[in-house]
């Protein structure tokens, strides 16, 4: 997509997905991940091969459809070209729902409701939330929205802006094989060994940044401090910078031990500052909120310079054209009066002639259209 194209997408795209969130019947994704069950079950493996295979089946029709639809409406209308990216791109993000699983967390705290917080932040971690306090709560809940931020928002806009719909439709089913074959169990070590590398591939440099985002938008000495000296410790190389850079730009603090399958793993600090809480996750949200608003009115500045950049090469090329000329001089009688003749037909060997009559001289210019042929009988130098 060019520049203009992409930004209204995009532009329409998060504004579908403000007004209506995820769809509550038929989502597309529901539909992808039964599919993905089917494939794992007839292509299921202990290794990596079967692995890379499933993905492939799961992914990539999908992915090429969406290309290929892009193509053909490009080719008859920008304008439906442009409804369909919209479409696609409203179906792969989910900045409303991020804010939808989040909110309940932040106003059930504020309650003083320790169940029911624990309750709605187990909606959108894996971590066993039984165990935890009201601090781990809110810091549970604001890393979800800091992590999902990247993987649920900036990393679908970055590969819509790079690859359009069929980006962002890849990005979108890789990352949910990730979350269904990405695990390090007996029965995914292997055959979901290439569904969390690809993963990964892909996060890397909307990890990047969607951390800079947060840094530029928040707390910004301390976001790139804790980016630079946290970031390393963590386990996952594209968590870790979205994680660190988001607590820092926050200024809270984040990470630490938390409970998994009955059993706490000590997990390395993120951020500096004050103990999470439910206004902690607020801010997170917003945070998220205004990366994307960053990021819309970049590609709106990109759009308008790319029209600014055209302008000047569409209006020259206005007065350029690539048609041969054959020039037929001669004197007119003097008595002609002045006069500007054209005329041009549409056919394949129209023939322009413009005449000028200038007082003595009267030359007559005959411009013939690149196919045709000249008084001759032989083509120009040109044809």
């Amino acid at each position: 997509m060019n520049p203009p194209t992409l930004a209204i997408a995009m532009l329409s795209g998060v504004l579908l997905d403000r007004l209506l969130g995820e769809p509550r019947r038929a989502h597309p994704l529901v539909a992808f991940g039964r599919m993905a069950r089917a494939i794992e079950a007839r292509c299921y493996g202990d290794h990596r091969g079967r692995g890379v295979m499933a993905w492939a089946a799961a992914v990539l029709p999908a992915s090429v459809l969406a290309a290929w639809l892009q193509f053909e409406l490009q080719a008859r209308s920008p304008w439906l070209a442009a409804a369909y990216a919209a479409g696609v791109l409203y179906l792969t993000i989910g900045l409303r729902s991020l804010d939808e699983h989040a909110a309940p967390v932040a106003r059930t705290l504020r309650d003083g409701d320790l169940d029911a917080a624990r309750a709605a932040v187990g909606r959108i971690v894996s971590r066993d939330t039984a165990a935890l306090d009201a601090e781990r709560v809110a810091a549970a809940a604001t890393e979800s929205v800091l992590e999902n931020g990247n993987d649920a928002v900036f990393g679908a806009l970055f590969w819509f802006a790079l690859l359009g719909p069929a980006g962002a439709v890849m990005y979108r089913l890789a990352n949910t094989l990730d979350a269904m074959w990405g695990y390090r169990t007996p029965r995914y070590e292997r055959f979901g060994w290439a569904a969390a590398r690809i993963d990964d591939a892909l996060n890397w440099v909307p990890a990047r940044l969607t951390a800079a985002t947060y840094a530029v938008l928040g707390d910004t000495a301390t976001a790139l401090r804790c980016w630079r000296r946290q970031a390393p410790l963590w386990d996952s190389p594209n968590a870790g910078p979205v994680m660190a850079a988001g607590a820092g730009a926050l200024r809270v603090r984040l990470g630490g031990a938390a409970p998994y399958h009955g059993v706490w793993e000590q997990r390395p600090a993120l951020g500096d500052g004050q103990a999470p809480d439910a206004q902690s996750i607020v801010r997170a949200s917003a945070l998220v909120g205004r990366g994307v608003l960053l990021w819309l009115l970049l590609t709106a500045a990109l759009a308008i310079a790319h029209g600014l950049v055209r302008a000047p090469e569409s209006a020259e090329l206005a007065l350029v054209r690539p048609i041969d000329v054959h020039f037929d001089i001669h004197c007119a009688p003097r008595h002609s009066s002045i006069a500007t003749r054209a005329s041009c037909f549409a056919t394949g060997t129209a023939q322009c002639a413009i005449a000028f009559d200038v007082s003595v001289i009267t030359q007559s210019l005959h411009f013939y259209r690149h196919d045709a042929v000249p008084p001759t009988g032989r083509r120009s130098a040109h044809a």
